[in-house]
């Protein structure tokens, strides 16, 4: 759910425009992805991958003892010394003693398209056989490429004179696509005579059958699919009778096997490179027809179903913020399916995928992908964008960019951390605010911490959070550095500074009080926490306490930034001047406590810190020199306030804050 409402939000985020702009190519990604056949940029790769899946998964068969080929050759026309048209003599010679082998029919896949003188012969033969004989024919209407007018009428008057017989026209068109290409049975004949197939055969269920053609591999690279023999073999009584077991009772396609006559591209032609003569092709047919094999298209609906489902998959993908350890295999995955998926269909020969859509569903959802991904990308460069001026506001940069480009660091923990935590608050601002209208208030305050959170960001420290009038901030996390207590330190005193020069008058602006630091170094836990809607990185435990405790001591000892002693052995203690020990509330062991050296009147005096330390170590000879000093620096008042609470507790004690 919460990454539902994450996609919301980013669609929302998207405007209208972007998101009709993605949503338009979305809707044209489903119009590729279920129109691919028919898009002239994909229709070739279509052809191809489908070649590639016929090829691949056609059937390795032994050859077919039902079709037999017999064929004019190159050799029988060398031998014959004719070539267009072919010898009709030898033809007839052929027909007549094939017919006296018994075969279930003949079928003759050659046009005799224009008179020849041996044409008595040819139709003497035809008149005299008993086998069920069906001969080529076209017309001028489906073939006016080749056939014309006359020719046609050519073939009507043969067939007229033969009708008393056993021969009959049959239609041997063999429909191809634009490349040529031959993969799906002849759209059925618009008038008589039948298709060679539909009339040799009579298989029921064919009669319209406009699916795909089921293409075979031979078993044996020895024993073609179809036997095949030249028909000079035929021409000869004897010759014949020898070859009588090979024809007895089976189909036999007579045509031309010639290199650079009659032959066509196959799915097969595409690993192979060869060729297929088209008597084979109508062998092909014929099998598949007395098979009974009849692949069932894949409906409309589901082809619109498919281009939907791999869209918005790949919308999916590409648009949801998914972890990289997912994005990878879930794309590669959809991928593999869109390519897989058509050779699982074309496997069992089953059903019909020609005119699956497998190029158009891959472009589909390569275009679904770029097109949600790229919203996505610009939605969340935006966002980022966003989250990094927020994250800025509370973060160092560097430390916004790594929460950025891990995430996962905003997660719902706490971690111990060793951390130098800083507050700050204001003196009397709670009663200027009295005094001041909303406005007024409003602008200074977003003045001062405008000014406060440039000198803790820009010294690489985290806020934490405001406060009112006070700010919380600490370095040490979510990223530590070497230079942490620098850091802290030197924001400490720009803030101190920054603060000061708020106190000056100046026209329409009322003066703040007091800035006031408090800086300590001790051991946190700091994480995000809340809830799922609504978190907040903040450190909690003692030390926090004690730098809020720091930060209130200043007002007693008169000074305005404090520091523990482990927070400026870590800085380096020559930055700073002792002020003593102090008991704050909530902490039963005393702190020891400095003011670092530039801040109030403040510097370094060698002279000052060893009579200090002489004290401390139990000297009380030394307070009128220190005395002294103090009288010499009238305006450093937290000076003379130490002198009397070093003469109040003595050497090493403290003073009681709580």
């Amino acid at each position: 759910m919460q990454r539902f409402g994450v996609l919301r939000a980013a669609l929302v985020q998207a405007g209208w425009l972007r998101l009709l702009a993605t949503v338009g190519v979305l809707a044209l990604a489903v119009v590729v992805a279920r129109f691919g056949w028919h898009l002239p940029v994909l229709v070739t790769a279509e052809r191809g991958l489908y070649d590639v899946r016929a090829a691949i998964t056609a059937p390795r068969v032994d050859q077919d003892s039902r079709v037999v080929l017999v064929t004019f050759t190159e050799e029988t026309l060398a031998a014959t010394g004719k070539r267009s048209p072919l010898d009709r003599v030898l033809l007839g010679k052929a027909l007549a003693n094939l017919d006296t082998l018994k075969p279930r029919a003949i079928g003759v896949d050659i046009l005799i398209d224009q008179p020849q003188p041996d044409d008595a012969v040819l139709e003497t033969a035809l008149k005299a056989l008993r086998t069920p004989t069906y001969f080529a024919f076209s017309t001028a209407a489906e073939n006016g490429e080749y056939i014309m007018p006359w020719q046609e009428q050519h073939l009507r008057a043969l067939f007229a004179r033969v009708a008393a017989g056993s021969v009959r026209p049959a239609s041997i068109r063999l429909d191809v696509d634009a490349d040529n290409g031959w993969r799906t049975w002849p759209s059925p004949a618009k008038g008589p005579p039948a298709l060679l197939v539909n009339a040799i055969t009579g298989a029921p269920g064919f009669g319209g059958f406009t699916g795909a053609a089921v293409m075979r591999k031979p078993k044996f690279v020895d024993r073609p699919v179809f036997a095949s023999f030249p028909i000079d073999l035929f021409a000869d009584a004897e010759a014949a009778a020898a070859l009588a077991p090979a024809i007895a009772g089976r189909i036999v396609l007579i045509g031309a096997d010639l290199p650079e006559a009659d032959r066509f591209i196959t799915p097969l032609t595409r690993l192979s490179g060869a060729t297929t003569a088209g008597v084979e092709l109508h062998a092909t047919l014929i099998a598949q027809a007395l098979d009974g094999r009849r692949p069932v298209p894949v409906p409309g609906a589901l082809l619109w179903l498919l281009a939907f489902a791999a869209v918005l998959l790949a919308a999916v993908t590409g648009g949801f913020d998914l972890p990289a350890r997912l994005v990878v295999p879930l794309g590669l995955a959809q991928v593999a399916g869109i390519l897989v998926l058509p050779f699982v269909l074309q496997g069992g020969h089953r059903v019909d995928t020609y005119g699956l859509p497998a190029a158009g569903l891959a472009a589909g959802w390569l275009l679904s992908v770029i097109a949600a991904s790229t919203t996505a990308r610009i939605v969340g460069s935006e966002q980022r964008r966003f989250a990094q001026g927020a994250l800025g506001r509370y973060l160092p940069r560097d430390v916004a960019q790594q929460i950025l480009r891990e995430p996962g660091q905003l997660a719902l923990h706490g971690e111990r951390r060793e951390i130098y935590a800083l507050f700050t608050d204001i003196e009397d601002f709670t009663r200027l605010c009295q005094t001041l209208d909303p406005e007024s208030v409003a602008t200074m305050l977003n003045e001062y911490l405008e000014t406060m959170s440039k000198a803790v960001l820009g010294h690489g420290g985290t806020i934490d959070k405001f406060v009112g009038d006070a700010v919380v901030a600490f370095w040490g996390a979510p990223l530590a550095r070497a230079d942490d207590a620098q850091n802290a330190l030197a924001a400490a005193i720009a803030m101190s500074r920054a603060g000061a020069a708020l106190m000056r008058p100046v026209a329409g602006r009322a003066s703040l009080g007091r800035t006031r630091v408090g800086l300590h170094r001790g051991m946190a836990i700091v994480g995000n926490f809340g809830g799922e809607g609504r978190i907040q990185y903040t450190a909690l435990g003692d030390s926090m306490n004690v730098a809020a405790r720091l930060e209130g001591a200043n007002k007693t000892l008169k000074t305005a930034v404090l520091v523990s002693r482990e927070a400026a052995e870590r800085a380096g203690m020559a930055q700073f001047r002792p002020m003593g020990r102090v008991r704050v509330r909530g902490r039963d062991a005393p702190i020891e406590v400095f003011e670092p050296l530039g801040v109030g009147h403040a510097v370094a005096d060698p002279a000052f810190a060893a009579l200090y330390a002489q004290f401390d170590a139990g000297d009380t000879s030394v307070l009128p020199a220190l005395a002294a000093k103090a009288a010499a620096a009238p305006d450093d008042v937290a000076l003379a306030y130490l002198l009397r609470r070093m003469e109040a507790v003595g050497p090493g004690g403290y003073h009681d804050l709580d």
